[in-house]
């Protein structure tokens, strides 16, 4: 079997599935990629039992059909230092040795068999199936992965929730201290279902979702997903479990509000934020009519820091306290110029929303308050 493709085109999908491979695996061909030949086009494949992911490279020319496994090391190491160029691949699938033909040179190394590599379990008929942009999907878990948990005794909270219902698909993480939902409008179903995607995939996704449109289709059942997306495939084992009830945390009267510029409370939290008590990370919020005073204080190296902002606010004057690398985690990943906190009072968690929302979309993050030593 002879086929010809870019170097550039093939690395950059190893270095993608790469991500997939696990350091240590029970299998030892799942250290390989898989290599899959058929309509002039190749399909490669990477695994770690739970995480399947391929990838689809037309083919410049191809001469015969077949499939073989390569070490990723192997391969990798022999991709890393080429400029682009057309490669020749000459693989001989009964005695499995491959020769690459390149501008100025040739490698030859070795293939397994591809019968060892693990077969991918379809997910059955009468599953659900999600439609959703590629980009809009991309921004959600960019928007989300941080606020996931890594809590052993409770994984539900280690994975994006999506749930979908008759009103919107709401793609939600939390950790108990923070939380972050995303409902997206144009995606309901009068058929409620849901899913929890493990961080590993969701990361995965991250990587390889275009932000230039293209539908990535979602197809789930209640223990596994096939996610389709221009490239490729991700076929993955969700986190099975009762995911909490997240609306029943959100505040819902809030009458105190700042609106507030979000690089200038960023900056200012990065100031404060290193003078603060390292176990707690507490800042206080001080909030009165056009200003938000922030201060920070670690009695035990006799340290503190105090910034004042202008904002526009409404409500009482009131003294709240939040972790400050939490807080700074949730504005780095909102995008709008200008945020909202909504707050009840020092004792209820404060909801943070983009100033203006993405189209057909609501985005709120959620932080809880810490105890103030007044």
């Amino acid at each position: 079997m002879r086929f010809t493709l870019s170097s550039t085109a093939l690395s950059s999908r190893l270095q993608t599935l790469s991500r997939v491979i696990s350091s240590k695996n029970a299998l030892q061909i799942l250290d390989c990629f898989l290599f899959d030949v058929h309509n002039q086009q190749l399909t490669i494949t990477a695994s770690d039992s739970e995480n399947v992911m391929q990838s689809v490279i037309k083919l410049d020319e191809c001469d015969g059909e077949g499939s073989f496994a390569v070490s990723n090391r192997t391969i990798l190491d022999a991709m890393k230092e080429l400029a682009e160029q057309p490669l020749q691949f000459n693989v001989d699938t009964e005695n499995f040795t491959i020769k690459i033909v390149y501008q100025n040179g040739l490698y030859n190394f070795t293939a397994q068999n591809a019968e060892d590599f693990p077969h991918l379990q379809a997910i059955p008929d009468g599953a659900t199936v999600i439609t959703i942009d590629s980009g809009m999907l991309s921004d959600n878990i960019n928007r989300s992965l941080f606020a996931t948990a890594q809590d052993e005794l409770r994984p539900v909270m280690n994975g994006i929730y999506f749930d979908l219902t008759a009103d919107a698909l709401a793609i939600v993480a939390s950790d108990g201290h923070k939380l972050v939902r995303n409902k997206n409008f144009t995606i309901k179903s009068d058929t409620p279902a849901s899913f929890i995607l493990p961080k590993k995939p969701a990361q995965l996704l991250k990587n390889v979702l275009g932000k230039d449109g293209g539908d990535v289709v979602i197809k789930f059942d209640d223990r596994s997903a096939e996610i389709r997306f221009a490239d490729g495939t991700l076929n993955c084992r969700l986190i099975e479990g009762r995911y909490p009830n997240y609306n029943s945390v959100i505040p819902q009267n809030n009458p105190n509000q700042v609106t507030i510029d979000r690089r200038s409370l960023l900056g200012a939290l990065r100031r404060v934020l290193p003078f603060a008590s390292e176990s707690s990370q507490l800042i206080r919020f001080h909030l009165e009519m056009g200003k938000l005073e922030l201060s920070s204080e670690d009695i035990d190296f006799a340290t503190s820091a105090k910034e004042s902002i202008t904002c526009d606010y409404t409500g009482q004057p009131m003294n709240i306290g939040f972790k400050g690398s939490s807080l700074t985690e949730i504005l780095t990943n909102l995008e709008s110029d200008e945020v909202v906190l909504q707050l009840a009072d020092p004792s209820r968690a404060g909801i943070i929303l983009p100033a203006v929302q993405p189209e057909n979309e609501d985005v709120l993050m959620l932080i809880m308050p810490m105890l103030l030593n007044d």
